[in-house]
């Protein structure tokens, strides 16, 4: 193992929040990730932006009460990639 094979798209820290989040929810509004990451608007909309690029997480867009309601969630392609570089970060962390 070495850290060429980890994955570039979360190695930032606001991705790596954003996944580790999705990962134990089954879906987050926008509100709720920008809550528990204290990151501005533009700063986490850009990271979902690239990640939902990968397609590593869904998006989904509803109206609740006339009020827009956008949430997210990790697609499967998403949750592998994510455990495959945490994966590789817990054998690095133990010298494997």
């Amino acid at each position: 193992m070495n850290v060429q094979e980890l994955n570039k798209d979360f190695e930032n820290r606001t991705r790596l929040g954003i996944m580790s989040s999705l990962m134990v929810n089954d879906w987050l509004s926008f509100k709720d990730l920008k809550e528990l990451l204290n990151v501005t608007d533009g700063n986490l909309a850009s990271h979902i932006k690239g990640l939902e690029r990968k397609e590593y997480i869904e998006v989904k867009k509803e109206f609740i009460d006339r009020k827009p309601n956008t949430t997210y969630r990790v697609t499967q392609l998403g949750r592998m990639e994510f455990k495959k570089h945490i994966e590789i970060l817990e054998k690095l962390i133990k010298g494997e």
